[in-house]
């Protein structure tokens, strides 16, 4: 299904307390990163992703995989791959979606919000919590960060 994803991305400064927050168990690999191609498992849910050029705004595509043609196609894959924890943080409006990343940068926590609007996302106050914000950073793609 091809959508449009719209969304700023933060370092942070501090962890806020979590243990209420439910969370997804992610693994995802490139297949390509120029136009991103990745595979991902997000707890028993398996996708290939096709992401358009972009920082804030980018074109997606999500289809989804079997079990056995993600790994087919993990197999493949030309980087190395991310592991992390995706934390679901509610702030009205929207949903914080912070990243605990295991591997290949270990300590590594990033703080994404996806907006309906281009206008919505010029508009959000980050919490007090959030860092520097890198959403025109490309070292902050999880496609980059797969090349560590």
């Amino acid at each position: 299904m091809k959508t449009f994803e719209i969304e700023r991305k933060y370092l942070i400064r501090e962890t806020p307390d979590l243990s209420s927050c439910p969370y997804h168990e992610i693994e995802q690999a490139y297949l390509c990163t120029d136009p991103v191609v990745r595979v991902r498992r997000q707890d028993e849910e398996y996708y290939l992703t096709y992401k358009a050029r972009g920082n804030m705004i980018r074109e997606e595509y999500n289809l989804p995989l079997t079990k056995e043609a993600y790994l087919h196609l993990l197999a493949k894959a030309d980087c190395r791959r991310i592991s992390k924890r995706r934390h679901l943080i509610p702030f009205e409006p929207y949903t914080i979606e912070l990243d605990e990343f295991f591997a290949p940068v270990p300590g590594l926590w990033l703080a994404e919000v996806e907006f309906p609007s281009e206008e919505a996302a010029h508009a959000f106050t980050p919490p007090d919590w959030f860092g520097e914000e890198v959403t025109d950073s490309p070292a902050y793609h999880n496609s980059t960060l797969s090349k560590l």
